[in-house]
């Protein structure tokens, strides 16, 4: 169903896995942060970036196995869609209530809860697309993952430069 897609696939799948293990790079830079703020950070930053690039991953996976039947496709990346909305809506509460270590700042609630809810609609509008057989399918999947990619890449990079300043303070 993907064919002429390996590539791009597999660059994004690919980009995903690796930047996941720069973000355990990342995470011990809160070894010197208070421990409830360096949690509460987690829950409500690290962990969402680390699981966006997670379902780039296993889309990116999906689209590579063989003898898959375009609905069985279409199932697997709804149902990453769906619980991508659903996380996504997650962070969007947290953040409207506060409950990160600070007070978040006025891009967080729409970069690390709202963006990534509607690239994962888009994810989910391309599946049924696929499902269905509609020609935009394969180009609209790309777009939402390929833009879910570049926002997760922004959020680790906010995450960085948030994180640094801090752990270089206390050391």
């Amino acid at each position: 169903m993907f064919e002429g897609w390996e590539n791009f696939y597999l660059m994004i799948g690919g980009a995903a896995g690796a930047l996941i293990g720069l973000l355990f790079v990342v995470e011990t830079l809160t070894g010197s942060i208070d421990a409830d703020k360096a949690a509460m950070g987690a829950r409500v930053y690290l962990t969402p970036t680390v699981s966006h690039f997670a379902v780039i991953l296993a889309v990116s996976a999906v689209t590579a196995a063989p003898r898959l039947n375009p609905w069985a496709d279409a199932a697997l990346l709804i149902a990453a869609g769906l619980w991508g909305l659903g996380y996504s809506a997650n962070v969007s509460v947290m953040l409207s209530r506060r409950q990160g270590p600070t007070a978040p700042h006025w891009t967080d609630f729409w970069c690390y809860g709202c963006a990534p809810g509607a690239f994962y609609l888009g994810q989910i509008a391309a599946a049924v697309a696929l499902g269905m057989g509609v020609w935009w399918g394969q180009d609209a999947l790309a777009a939402a993952l390929l833009a879910l990619l570049l926002l997760t890449i922004r959020n680790a990079w906010d995450l960085v430069v948030a994180i640094a300043p801090i752990a270089n303070s206390k050391s």
